[in-house]
């Protein structure tokens, strides 16, 4: 089975999805500086009620946006993948729909649930792929570990077949190129639907322990989900709970590894992780920027804002602030602070993050484990971060002592 289809390999995927800019901070640094809130007109299209677009730079300005969503909806977000996620994604969600819908699963989602799947289902699913690899003593730990992980987790977390754990990778990595392949995204979208549809009315009738089976019994009101909203929730966890997670545990591997002092040191005391997982996502946040629309006439740091525009916090600009993390462009696990907004703020924060955090300190633990000398490898690619919406290491070539 090819795992990409039509996609010559991954780089190639994900060059479409995100962009090949390699640094985008000395941009950001300097829009922050002299243009903190960015107006750009499009004067020159061709309906004369086109919105102007705002870049947000500042984290103040950012957290205010997420923090106020009466005045910055989401429903923006339906816009860009209501058609592929449906319409009703909870990102697209505000109150007090969103609140609904995230009390049915937010539970699923808790520390405490997370932590009862460290050892029966993140560590096994970690340990099952360094057991691919670890007789070969070298891999590339994008293609061969951090993009599969998440997925396989999502779908055991739902209670898919593991002979199943194949198509519905290519089926997810199909919906999240909706952005360049209308068609391919839409198609995916549907293809998993008719998926789930016999699973989904298997579960309302014989619930077993998996989040399919959570969904189906769930109720808002005393009503219980439709299938519809069933379907588009299942659609989010995609690129909620696939994508950003393989990006920040790529992005948390090459700092350690580019960094071989800081890795030394985390090596020597397991307890440094989380630190480095922290310090990781603020340095590279896997997404650079999301989305809001105005609902009526506001201002952000002086500017007017007309109801209807679009306004974009970046996300990577506020999380190198250099009052809040001086020397912002240094990756540094001993930082102080380590202030970032990766995860998002306020209502719409990442109902994901226990997880994401979870799956990221498991894999570094059983690499150091289990591969005690992995490095770079100074033959291999040049590795290297990138996108310009999307970020993260697009291969990860490592070397390492053979072991079982």
């Amino acid at each position: 089975m090819k795992l990409f289809d039509d996609l010559d390999d991954f780089g190639s995927f994900d060059d479409a999805v995100a962009g090949d800019v390699r640094d985008p901070y000395p941009e950001l640094a300097r829009m922050w500086r002299d243009e903190p809130v960015q107006r750009l007109d499009f004067s020159d299209m061709p309906h004369d009620d086109a919105k102007p677009i705002f870049f947000v730079y500042r984290y103040d300005d950012i957290a205010r946006v997420l923090r106020d969503n009466e005045t910055f909806s989401s429903s923006i977000i339906l816009d860009f993948f209501g058609d592929a996620l449906g319409p009703h994604v909870m990102l697209g969600m505000d109150e007090p729909e969103h609140r609904r819908h995230r009390g049915l699963v937010a539970g699923a989602f808790s520390q405490k649930a997370i932590a009862r799947r460290e050892h029966g289902l993140v560590d096994r699913i970690a340990n099952e792929l360094v057991d691919q690899f670890a007789r070969d003593g070298r891999a590339d730990l994008v293609r061969q570990f951090t993009f599969p992980y998440p997925t396989q987790i999502i779908a055991s977390l739902l209670g898919l077949p593991r002979e199943d754990y194949p198509r519905f990778q290519r089926w997810s990595i199909s919906l999240l190129s909706i952005l360049t392949n209308r068609e391919r995204g839409l198609a995916a979208a549907e293809a998993l639907k008719q998926y789930f549809a016999p699973i989904l009315a298997d579960r309302r009738t014989d619930p077993h322990d998996d989040l399919i089976s959570d969904l189906a019994v769930a109720e808002i009101d005393g009503e219980r989900l439709s299938d519809e909203e069933i379907f588009s929730f299942l659609r989010l966890l995609l690129p909620a709970g696939v994508e950003t997670t393989y990006r920040s545990t790529g992005s948390l591997l090459f700092g350690l590894l580019s960094h071989p002092d800081q890795l030394d040191a985390v090596r020597a005391d397991r307890s440094l992780i989380p630190q480095a997982i922290e310090e990781a996502v603020r340095w590279e946040p896997p997404l650079l920027s999301i989305t809001r629309v105005a609902t009526r006439d506001t201002e952000l740091s002086g500017v007017a804002i007309p109801a209807g525009s679009a306004v974009m916090p970046m996300l990577g600009s506020a999380n190198r602030e250099p009052e809040r993390n001086p020397e912002p462009d240094r990756f540094d696990i001993f930082r102080s602070g380590r202030q970032h907004i990766s995860y998002g703020h306020g209502v719409h924060i990442c109902l994901g993050m226990h997880l994401a955090r979870l799956e990221m300190r498991v894999a570094l633990n059983t690499l150091l484990d289990r591969l005690p000398d992995l490095r770079l490898d100074p033959d291999g690619d040049d590795p290297h971060i990138h996108g310009q919406v999307f970020r993260s290491p697009t291969s990860l070539p490592v070397l390492f002592t053979p072991s079982a």
